[in-house]
C-alpha cells in the first residue's frame, strides 16, 4: 500500500479541531456504571462458548497497569501513584495475583496468550523479584506463547533500570521495549520535571540490544514547555542515530484543569501553534528521509518493522495500547484504571487504590463500567478501524460483513465525505473510501465522520488533533 503523507499546512490549520484518539470505538466517554462486573463475566462465558463452537481457541492479550512512579512528569495525564516509597508496590501486587487468579478463572485454558503488556506509571517501579513473581504467577493462570510467537512489551523509564533490570525483563519474557524519552533538550526537560541525560537513555537501549530484544520504541512529546524547531530538531537527530525500530511523536495537550501536575507548567512557556507546526513537519520529514514509515496517528515505524508489514498486509489493528498486530485477540486488563475489551464490549477497572483493594478483598472484580456495543457500534468501529490502520476500506467488504449498502447506510457520512473529497483529504469511488496523503495527519477528523456518539455530543473532552 502507499503509506506516503503530504504535510498541507492550510489543510492543517483549517481541520486542527479536537477529537477522539480512536483506541476503541465507541470510545470511553460512553463507558457507563450499568454495566457491572456481572456482565463482565457473561461475556467471558460467551467468548469461551463461540471459542468451543468454532474450535480454533480465540487468543488473548492481557495488560497489567502498575501505577507507581517515584517523581511526577509535570506533562503527564496518567492514573499513577507517585511515592519514593518502594514498599507501597507490595500490597498493590499482592492484589494484582489475586486478580489474575480471577480472571483466568473465566478463561479457558486452550486460550493462548499472544501479547502481553506491562503499562503505567512506571512499571519498572517495582523489585526484580516483584517482576519474577509477578510474571511467574501469570505464567501460572495463563497459557503463554513461547518466545519465537509472543509479543511481550513493557513501558521502561530509563531512570529506572539498569544492566541487570534489563537482562531481568528479558529473562522473565519480555522482548519489546518501550521508553519514555519526551525531549533530550536540558531546559525542557527541567521544565518538565524530567532530568534524564542522553548517555542514561543510550545505556538502557545497547543493554536491551545485547540481551536480544526483538523491538525498541522511542515516545517522544512535541508541545513541551521552551521547545522550539531548532531545539526539537536536535532531539529528532538524536533518536535518529540510535535507530529505534519504532517511534511515537505525541501532541502535548496542555489541560490543566483535568490533570494537576500540568498546573505547574507555565503556559506561556508552551510554543505557539505556529511553532508547533514546524517542529511536527520537520519531525516528519526527518523521519521520512531516515526511512521511517508513518503508520498513522503520531507513529512511524521502520519498513521492516511488524506494525509496517502488518498495515502492508491489511491486519494492522489499534486497541487501547495503540497500534497492534493481533486483531483476533480479546483484552483482559488488570490493575486500576485499566480497560479491557471482551468481545463486543469494553469494560474498566476502578481507578483509586482503596476501591481496588476492597474489591479484590472481597473476592469481587474491580470492573466499575464498560459498554456492550450494539450491532451500529460494532458495524462503525470496524469502518473507523479500517481507516484509522488502512486508510482506506472497500465498500463491498463492510456490505458483505454486515449485510448492509454501504452508500445507503452511510448516506450522511458520504455528504459529509464529499466536501473533505473537495479539499483532498479522501477520496471517494463507488467502490472505495481512500485518504489521501494529505488527509492522513488528520486521520481522526476523517474518522470522526462516522462517529454517531459525535454527532449528539454536549460536551468536548478531547485533545486536538494536531
Amino acid at each position: 500500500m502507499d503509506q506516503s503523507i503530504i504535510f498541507d499546512l492550510e489543510l492543517i490549520k483549517r481541520h486542527d479541531k479536537a477529537g477522539p484518539r480512536y483506541t476503541s470505538y465507541p470510545t470511553a466517554v460512553q463507558f457507563n456504571e450499568q454495566f457491572t462486573a456481572k456482565q463482565y463475566v457473561q461475556h467471558c462465558e460467551k467468548t469461551n462458548a463461540i471459542s468451543q463452537a468454532e474450535n480454533v481457541p480465540t487468543p488473548l492479550s492481557l495488560y497489567f497497569h502498575i501505577p507507581f512512579c517515584d517523581t511526577v512528569c509535570f506533562y503527564c495525564g496518567c492514573n499513577k501513584v507517585v511515592t519514593k516509597d518502594r514498599s507501597k508496590a507490595r500490597p498493590y501486587l499482592d492484589r494484582m495475583h489475586k486478580e489474575i487468579t480471577m480472571h483466568s478463572k473465566l478463561i479457558d485454558d486452550n486460550r493462548v496468550v499472544k501479547q502481553l503488556h506491562w503499562g503505567g506509571g512506571t512499571p519498572t517501579f517495582i523489585k526484580h523479584n516483584e517482576m519474577r513473581e509477578l510474571m511467574a504467577v501469570t505464567r501460572q493462570h495463563f497459557n503463554l506463547a513461547n518466545d519465537s510467537i509472543g509479543e511481550y512489551s513493557i513501558e521502561i523509564d530509563p531512570r529506572e533500570v539498569s544492566a541487570k533490570t534489563i537482562a531481568v525483563l528479558r529473562e522473565i519474557g519480555f522482548n519489546r521495549l518501550s521508553l519514555g524519552v519526551q525531549d533530550v533538550d536540558p531546559n525542557v526537560q527541567k521544565a518538565v520535571n524530567r532530568i534524564q541525560p542522553n548517555e542514561v537513555t543510550l545505556a538502557a537501549i545497547n543493554n536491551a540490544r545485547q540481551q536480544g530484544f526483538k523491538s525498541i520504541s522511542i515516545d517522544l512529546i512535541y508541545g513541551l514547555p521552551l521547545q522550539t524547531a531548532e531545539s526539537f530538531n536536535n532531539t529528532i537527530d538524536w533518536v535518529i542515530d540510535t535507530a529505534p525500530d519504532r517511534l511515537s511523536v505525541f501532541n502535548y495537550a496542555h489541560l490543566p484543569e483535568m490533570f494537576k501536575p500540568q498546573r505547574r507548567i507555565n503556559k506561556a512557556d508552551l510554543p505557539s501553534a505556529q511553532e508547533k507546526l514546524l517542529i511536527l513537519q520537520q519531525t516528519i520529514e526527518k523521519l521520512r528521509t531516515a526511512g521511517y514509515v508513518y503508520i498513522g496517528m503520531d507513529h512511524f515505524a521502520k519498513p521492516d518493522d511488524e506494525l509496517a508489514i502488518a498495515q502492508r498486509q491489511g491486519t494492522l489493528y489499534r486497541n487501547f495500547q495503540g497500534y497492534s498486530t493481533h486483531s483476533d485477540c480479546d483484552l483482559v486488563a488488570m490493575g486500576i484504571t485499566s480497560i479491557g475489551q471482551i468481545g463486543d464490549t469494553y469494560s474498566q477497572n476502578v481507578k483509586d487504590l482503596a476501591s481496588y483493594y476492597e474489591l479484590i478483598d472481597a473476592d469481587k472484580l474491580p470492573v466499575y463500567r464498560g459498554v456492550e456495543l450494539n450491532n451500529d457500534d460494532v458495524l462503525r468501529r470496524a469502518v473507523i478501524t479500517q481507516l484509522i490502520c488502512h486508510f482506506g476500506l472497500e465498500k463491498s467488504t463492510i456490505e458483505t460483513q454486515f449485510n448492509i449498502k454501504f452508500d445507503d447506510y452511510f448516506n450522511t457520512e458520504l455528504e459529509e465525505l464529499s466536501r473533505m473529497e473537495q479539499e483532498g483529504l479522501v477520496s471517494v469511488s463507488d467502490k472505495n473510501v481512500s485518504v489521501m496523503p494529505g488527509g492522513r495527519l488528520l486521520i481522526r477528523n476523517i474518522c470522526m465522520v462516522f462517529d454517531r456518539y459525535l454527532r449528539n455530543a454536549t460536551e468536548q473532552r478531547y485533545s486536538k488533533v494536531i
